[in-house]
């Protein structure tokens, strides 16, 4: 193992030189030791442990750290520990500099295109034909024009670059501050992750980059461990280490065989304590993510868009959803070195049926492709139309021959059709729509954060605008998750208040006491109120706080009883998990004999009684009778108070023989109650209300809780989920799964429809129970429209129900980091209004699409008509190249700003939502873009043909190459920009409401970005020249313009007034791709278009991972031969590195052998264990 010295200085920092002197700035280790133990597991690193250090208290006291008091919390320790272990964080890439966006913006295929013909006009309009032949070439040049015009034919090529460099720099400022503002999301999400730490003997929360080597961590169900540590201490510590090894079995952890803990990976049970020996780049996580980072440009490219690793703590988000390619990559981190086994599998299995990017971008996506398409096909027929129209008319018509001297002229010409096609195109692909998606998305999410949800997946927000259906959970989301003990049944007496002490027997009180600050964990207390007057604060999990709340009540102490026991000397610890739904402690007695305490749900714990104490705190005999009758008179009608019931119990095991630890049923049996209490948990005063909200808005809430049925009952009525005299369904787990499931025990989706419609609660239910509910809705396909399900979750337990939901949200102050990593929206508050919120919020951005939708097709629609038949019927556009890059601009960028940014109302949450299949563009809003395009194109056709007559001035048709702007075109223009505007506020408007000013000045955004595109419009009609092919007008001309342009106003009350059901002729437009009629080359055609981009740099993660681990197996191997000389090392060696043996080629080649001593001994790194050979 000593060839880690030489390697280790490619990890760190430079001054490795003087650090590798042992005993570094007064510390007993040095970097490279602990390096170089965190590589060894289970018996290895119990050996090395002892044979460096004596013990893990040993490797404290070198650390010069106290295994039960921490570090002292002083600043110049902490900083000189950081600067000689490193910090606990990974830095980030770099984000992508402007320059690099401006360079992506420049991609585009249709800004090309023009970016190359505007330079071929450029070069042309710098060519003066021989004078004398002009005439022979046609009326090409002739006109009123004189010397000075004729040179300025290069100013319609310059303009040109000019709107595309415009575009360009427009479209680069929005990503880089989507991209600013992404990264902003991540940090709040990082220092939202706090880490329990012990400091001068005080539990202290401190953000998880504050982590030092040295330090004395709580590790606790739930965690993701944040540093790589040993373990001190541990009750029934189980980790889940498949996001390093691959390895999908949780691994049992205990100080005495298998301490060592690494960073990244989950604790699915138990609790302990641990000193941190490795933070940041040299942690485990951290090692892989610089081999990543160091693995040579080439993986850079393919890591291109993903892996923005922020911290080791960087698995919270490794969960990419499919979502659309461009936004995705910029906002998805790839699944780093975490994703683990089991998730690249579930990964696998999701990605076939779940082919679901976010439902608005597969409707977008189909809807541009769509428009494209359509762009792309008028805009060819209008170049050869005009290229025929002019070869026909010089060469057959007037009989000219071919000169060579004309060339250049002629091509002059056809670049003039191209540039006009091109136009065409440019103006009919509505590339706005992605940037309004994404400027709407990145708005309300900013916004969101003020309504309490920090939104960590952007398409989350969209989706939840379609929610059909909300699973939430009881405890903390409807509750206040401020739990107190109200009744209690204590020695033969049901006490519907708390007790006077003096009413109990000494001996039950006791009893009681030990039983309830011994069997909890010890993290849990109750401290005093922070405020005068407030309540005390409650600190760990809720209904242990409760019972010490109760404790407390009972004129008692609980602090002494743990001083006298502290944790250490506890004997055994069985935590509490979702399968035992109980905790059982065992202390040692003063005799040597054993005693247990054990808490849990009522009716599992009361099942493993046999007696019971009475008035007088004796045994009784407490038979399955006398447990009915119990259930009967305390626990039933506790429970119809919506008051959640714990049986509080004891037994004691004599010293002659010690019973058989591991076989936990045998042990906790034959218990005795002391006592059973009703706690209550009291609904959220805000929750009736928000519920009733979602129900009026076609939203279904359904809640899944572990509390008895009763209790669910109660809370549900209180919360207004179930109405009296409804026909709902209430079922406990068992029951649920009993209707669901076929003689065979599998899950049939025929039966599961029968159930869901009508569920309302369920109760006792596990988390599978909650995973296949929601999988169930999900999948069904019974209802008129498919089912978008919204799940709650808070536990770590809940997350495959997180994960399988279409949007998870994790209660931000009492979920677990495996909640918040699972989920797409986290609830700063914990609040269930703030569900509402989100639904609120996702209608609004998936509105904000439809009006800038209605809006930009309107224009599209307009545009394209236009170009194309004035080029057929004049040969020229009557909008010129750089007046439709301006609409362009205009109605792209500025628009989608401007109705991308409305805020929402109350008024949203008045209808159904739109489910996954709804059209994009309703029959309201087709009429509305038909309505006001027969308006624009009147006007404009007549204003083209009969305009100069009208006007009194001279015809703008048929006007030379290079002749100056015509009064009669600059109104065309003017007109034209005139009604897009007041469209735009014709737009806001989507359900054909009369009011369009309803709201207006509430967005200040929209209001400026109206006036901004005024003012600038007068500014390129009275000043533009010949750039923009305008020249001046008069105020009566304006007037006019203005006139019709305020004539839209009038049109859009005209159109509202027309009944759409009248309209059948109207088709829909932008359905989702649907589940059937989509066929096979249609699939793969959107994978193609979708796809494409997320899968190279999948396939150039997997190529990589796979490289990784062949070096890794490879090293193995090799250093295995190097150290034993025998194959025992590597038979030690995890299995899942003995799966891969078969993949190492040849062993003794020498650059494997270099390469070994960079990393000898982890097989971590490989996210996909088996899956990947």
């Amino acid at each position: 193992m000593g060839d880690m010295a030489n390697s280790s200085i490619e990890f760190h920092p430079k001054p490795q030189q003087q650090r590798e002197m042992p005993h570094v700035g007064g510390f007993g280790c040095t970097l490279a030791e602990l390096r170089n133990l965190m590589e060894l597991r289970g018996a290895e690193a119990l050996q090395k442990i002892q044979e460096a250090y004596g013990d893990v208290s040993g490797l404290c006291r070198r650390l010069k750290t106290s295994p039960t008091e921490g570090l002292a919390d002083n600043t110049n320790d902490l900083e000189k520990r950081r600067q000689i272990y490193g910090q606990n964080f990974i830095p980030p890439k770099q984000p992508k500099t402007f320059l690099q966006l401006v360079w992506e913006a420049l991609q585009d295929v249709t800004l090309i295109i023009l970016e190359v013909a505007a330079i071929v006009s450029l070069g042309l309009s710098f060519y003066a034909p021989p004078g004398e032949e002009s005439e022979a070439c046609g009326n090409v040049s002739g006109g009123a024009e004189d010397e000075g015009e004729a040179e300025a034919g290069w100013i319609e090529g310059a303009a040109i670059l000019l709107s595309v460099i415009c575009v360009v720099l427009v479209t680069a400022f929005n990503d880089w501050s989507k991209e600013k503002q992404f990264r902003g999301l991540q940090s709040r999400i990082e220092q939202e992750q706090k880490f329990t730490v012990i400091r001068n003997g005080q539990l202290l929360q401190v953000p998880v980059a504050a982590l030092v080597v040295g330090d004395i961590a709580q590790v606790k169900y739930g965690d993701l461990l944040p540093a790589d540590g040993v373990l001190i201490q541990g009750n029934d510590l189980k980790i889940d280490e498949s996001s390093l090894t691959g390895e999908s079995d949780h691994v049992r952890k205990s100080a005495d065989k298998d301490p060592m803990l690494l960073s990244g990976t989950h604790v699915m049970e138990g609790s302990g304590r641990m000193v941190v020996t490795a933070v940041g780049v040299n942690s485990q996580t951290g090692i892989i993510f610089t081999l990543l980072g160091a693995g040579g440009e080439e993986e850079e490219k393919k890591d291109k868009k993903g892996k923005q690793q922020d911290g080791a703590m960087d698995s919270s988000q490794t969960r990419a959803k499919k979502q659309d390619g461009a936004v995705a990559m910029e906002m998805q981190p790839l699944k780093s070195a975490e994703g683990g086994e089991m998730e690249e599998r579930e990964k696998k299995k999701a990605n076939v049926p779940k082919k679901e990017k976010s439902v608005l971008q597969g409707k977008l996506t189909k809807l541009a492709v769509q428009i494209g398409k359509a762009g792309l096909v008028m805009s060819a027929i209008t170049v050869i139309i005009l290229v025929l129209y002019f070869v026909i008319e010089t060469f057959v018509v007037d009989g000219r021959v071919w000169l060579a001297e004309c060339t250049p002229v002629y091509v002059q010409y056809f670049v003039k059709f191209f540039i006009i096609g091109v136009t065409v195109l440019v103006v009919a692909v509505p590339e706005g729509l992605p940037l309004a998606v994404t400027i709407s998305l990145a708005y309300s999410v900013k916004k969101m954060m003020k309504d309490n949800n920090l939104v960590r997946h952007l398409d989350a927000c969209e989706t939840m605008g379609n929610a059909t259906a909300i699973c939430s959970d009881k405890t903390g989301t409807l509750t206040t998750n401020r739990m107190t003990v109200v009744q209690s049944y204590l020695g033969d007496t049901h006490y519907k208040e708390i007790p006077a002490p003096s009413a109990l027997t000494p001996k039950i009180l006791d009893l009681l006491v030990h039983a309830i600050s011994i069997n909890s964990a010890y993290t849990t207390k109750i401290l005093p109120p922070e405020k005068e007057g407030a309540l005390p604060r409650q600190v760990g999990n809720k209904t242990e706080c409760a019972l010490l709340g109760f404790v407390l009540d009972l004129k008692r102490d609980f602090q002494p009883v743990r001083e006298q026991i502290p944790e250490d000397k506890l004997y055994k610890v069985y935590t509490f998990n979702s399968v035992r739904k109980s905790m059982s402690t065992v202390i040692r007695m003063p005799d040597g004999g054993f005693r247990l305490f054990s808490k849990g749900a009522s009716e599992i714990l009361l099942k493993k009684c046999t007696n019971i104490l009475n008035s007088n705190g004796e045994l009784r005999g407490f038979r399955p009778r006398d447990r009915d009758d119990m259930v009967k008179k305390i626990i039933e009608p506790m429970a119809c108070d919506g008051l959640r019931t714990i049986c509080i119990a004891y037994r004691d095991f004599s010293a002659i023989q010690e019973p058989d630890w591991d076989n936990e049923n045998e042990v906790v049996g034959e218990l005795t109650c002391i006592a059973v209490v009703g706690i209550e948990d009291p609904v959220r005063p805000e929750v009736p209300e928000a519920i009733r909200k979602c129900q009026r808005a076609g939203i279904t809430v359904r809640m899944v809780t572990g509390d008895n049925i009763n209790t669910a009952r109660a809370i549900a009525a209180k919360c207004g989920i179930i109405h009296p005299g409804e026909d709902f369904l209430c079922l406990e787990g068992k029951e649920f799964n009993r209707r669901i499931r076929n003689e065979k025990g599998e899950i049939e989706q025929e039966r599961l429809d029968k159930v869901w419609p009508k569920l309302r609660v369920l109760a006792r239910s596990s988390p599978t129970d909650k995973h296949t509910l929601v999988k169930g809705i999900i999948d069904s396909t019974t209802g008129e429209q498919r089912q978008v399900v919204a799940v709650t979750g808070d536990g770590t337990n809940d997350g495959p129900a997180l994960k399988k939901a279409d949007v998870g949200f994790a209660m931000g102050i009492a979920g677990t980091d495996v909640a918040k990593e699972a989920s797409d929206i986290i609830l700063t508050d914990d609040n269930f209004t703030s569900i509402v919120k989100a639904v609120m919020w996702g209608r609004n951005v998936y509105d904000s699409i439809s009006k800038f939708l209605q809006f930009q097709l309107t224009v599209n629609v307009v545009a394209v008509i236009v170009a194309f038949t004035g080029a057929c019927i004049t040969q020229d556009s009557p909008l010129k190249a750089v007046q439709m890059l301006w609409v362009n601009l205009i109605m792209d960028t500025f628009a989608s700003l401007a109705l991308a940014t409305e805020p929402p109302t109350e008024s949203l949450l008045l209808r159904k939502p739109y489910g996954r299949d709804k059209p994009l563009i309703s029959r309201t809003m087709m009429k509305n873009i038909l309505g006001h395009a027969v308006y624009q194109l009147t006007i404009i056709f007549t204003l083209l043909f009969v305009g100069e007559l009208f006007f009194d001035i001279d015809s703008g048709r048929n006007a030379p190459l290079h002749s100056p702007p015509s009064e009669h075109y600059t109104i065309i223009f003017n007109t034209f920009v005139m009604m897009q505007l007041f469209n735009e506020i014709n737009a806001r408007k989507i359900h054909g409401e009369r009011n369009v000013f309803d709201g207006i000045f509430s967005n200040p955004i929209f209001c400026t970005i109206v006036l901004g595109t005024f003012g600038i419009q007068i500014v390129i009609v009275q000043f533009g020249g010949k750039p923009f092919s305008c020249s001046p007008l008069s105020t009566e001309q304006w007037l006019w313009c203005l006139f019709v342009g305020v004539g839209e106003l009038v049109w859009g009350q005209v159109i509202a007034t027309i009944p759409t059901s009248q309209l059948k002729c109207l088709k829909e437009a932008g359905h989702g791709p649907g589940k059937d009629e989509m066929t096979d080359e249609e699939l793969a055609e959107g994978e193609e278009e979708i796809d494409h981009a997320e899968r190279e740099l999948r396939r150039g993660q997997i190529l990589w991972f796979r490289g990784l681990n062949r070096i890794q197996t490879q090293m193995e191997v090799v250093s295995t031969f190097k150290r034993s000389g025998s194959f025992q090392g590597a038979v030690r060696r995890r299995s899942s590195v003995l799966s891969q043996l078969h993949d190492v080629t040849n062993l003794s080649t020498p650059t494997h052998v270099t390469l070994s001593a960079a990393k000898p001994t982890s097989a971590a790194g490989n996210p996909g264990g088996e899956s990947i050979p």
